[in-house]
């Protein structure tokens, strides 16, 4: 078989390879140069089938480069992503085997990211931070490493601090029932939530007897 044609595709970094005179497939432009493919080339079967292998495996790399660039992912989400794209799950795990490779996909350090930003945005509890790691496939012990530099206490009363100036003129059983609801759905130990709302209701009471 002859190549009678590669025509550049719109839009995309992409070409059309035509053997004699016909559409045969296409492939991305890269690997076009990386092939050193041109008009006039001859093929074989067995190097057509290889070249169509390596633009699903370049197209499963380029897939999960775009979704790292939007935010770290766990090896479970990338999987996931391509296996909807229809790609064959041995192209799916050399896939993640090379990103894992490149450093750039790594479980322990998607796990640090999600506890930072969470702690830091939208603080919980450490219980909802293993339901949402876990539901994000995350193995039990990176798991942990993560979520153990939460200091529990803490993040509980950064994320009353902002509920609790909305009940201000709350009587307590109100300002307990609407503040403990808040922080169990958080995710923290009863005994943290009750300790934070003593502490956030008393801080409050002073406030207003100095006014």
């Amino acid at each position: 078989m002859q190549i009678t044609a590669i025509e550049k595709q719109r839009r995309r970094q992409r070409a059309n390879v035509y053997l004699d005179g016909r559409y045969a497939f296409s492939l991305s432009l890269e690997l076009v140069a990386q092939a050193g493919l041109h008009e006039g080339d001859a093929l074989s079967p067995q190097q057509v089938d290889s070249l169509r292998q390596a633009d699903v495996r370049h197209q499963a790399h380029e897939a999960a480069l775009r979704l790292l660039a939007y935010r770290p992912r766990s090896e479970a989400e990338i999987r996931q992503r391509l296996a909807r794209r229809g790609l064959p799950p041995q192209v799916v795990q050399e896939t993640i085997a090379h990103l894992r490779e490149q450093g750039l996909l790594s479980d322990a350090a998607f796990a640090r990211f999600w506890v930072e930003v969470r702690d830091q945005s939208s603080p919980r509890g450490h219980r909802l931070l293993w339901q949402e790691l876990s539901a994000k496939g995350i193995e039990r012990e990176i798991a942990r490493q993560a979520i153990d530099a939460v200091a529990e206490e803490d993040a509980a009363l950064r994320a009353a601090q902002k509920k609790a100036r909305h009940l201000h003129g709350q009587d307590y059983p109100v300002f307990r029932r609407r503040l403990g609801d808040f922080l169990l759905r958080r995710g923290f130990p009863y005994p943290t939530v009750l300790t934070t709302i003593e502490r956030l209701w008393r801080e409050g009471q002073q406030g207003s007897d100095r006014s």
